[in-house]
């Protein structure tokens, strides 16, 4: 891969997970992105602890010879007004643009059960077909809005929601415009979905704006969904693991990046216990992996 068209990074999900805030709690935004920066990253997503003024951030990472490159957004296009989300989605796009970011990455969570104590693989939100119109014109507004900014809308495909399956991923992708409302590429949540990733990203290639480097374990996953487990659940019992450490075939993944000639962030984004996976030596094990499978 050309090292001057795609960048890596790495997410603050495996020194402190937003969504259990206990898992990682001691450690500190400094040492976060400090360990970071020495592993060998370009580029963070943005994490809770992180300063919420812009300023202040940037200041932080450009000592390290970081920058943001993306924020998730939780976007409610199916169950509030399209006025309430823009009215966020302006305000997170603000701050990402005063950071230097290029990418915003919504989610939609109307219904989600990606937060709850309940069975990920039952409670899967499903949208209706004029909820589903509702969720792809709202996006396609966001998206002219993220381009007017010169910022990137990359959809993020999820366990747990509306648009988690490679058809619904599809629908969703035939349904927007692709002049404004690009995908995420998660290979986890494909494989956790039961998807083959890699046919994934072969099928949707022209349309990724960003991708997220997530491996499984498929010894994991059977016994979290033999036990019918949720997804906060299965992360806690280790699902999710950095590239290379899992099953996924992540050298056919670069491949397909490399012969599309895809332009923009990886980033290593593996939500782990780290009391039982160490994050920097983790993110060193994925940054060595990295540079041996694709020189970049």
């Amino acid at each position: 891969m050309d090292s001057s068209k795609v960048k890596l990074a790495m997410a603050p999900i495996g020194w402190t997970n937003d969504d259990m805030p206990d898992l990682g709690g001691e450690n500190t935004f400094e040492q976060c992105i400090s360990e970071m920066a020495l592993a060998g990253y370009r580029g963070s997503e943005v994490g809770n602890k992180y300063p919420k003024g812009p300023a202040v951030l940037k200041e932080y990472l450009d000592i390290r010879g970081l920058t943001i490159c993306n924020q998730w957004f939780s976007s409610f296009l199916v169950s509030q007004t399209l006025q309430t989300v823009e009215k966020a989605f302006r305000k997170q796009l603000s701050f990402l643009k005063n950071v230097g970011a290029d990418v915003i990455g919504p989610s939609e969570q109307t219904r989600s059960c990606q937060g709850q104590k309940v069975s990920v693989f039952s409670n899967k939100a499903v949208f209706s077909r004029e909820e589903f119109k509702k969720l792809t014109s709202g996006m396609d507004h966001l998206g002219k809005i993220a381009s007017d900014e010169g910022l990137k809308l990359a959809f993020h495909h999820h366990m747990g929601t509306g648009v988690q399956t490679v058809e619904e991923t599809e629908r969703f992708l035939n349904d927007t415009n692709p002049d404004y409302v690009y995908l995420l590429f998660d290979s986890g949540h494909f494989a956790f979905s039961e998807e083959d990733p890699v046919a994934a990203l072969k099928k949707f290639i022209s349309r990724i704006g960003h991708v997220h480097l997530k491996d499984l374990r498929n010894s994991v996953y059977e016994e979290i969904k033999k036990k019918d487990m949720s997804f906060l659940d299965a992360v806690r019992a280790g699902v999710f693991t950095i590239p290379g450490d899992g099953d996924i075939d992540f050298p056919s993944i670069f491949k397909i990046l490399d012969d599309a000639g895809y332009k923009g962030w990886m980033v290593v984004e593996a939500e782990q216990d780290p009391a039982k996976a160490n994050p920097f030596k983790y993110a060193l094990m994925a940054r060595e992996y990295i540079r041996n499978k694709t020189g970049v």
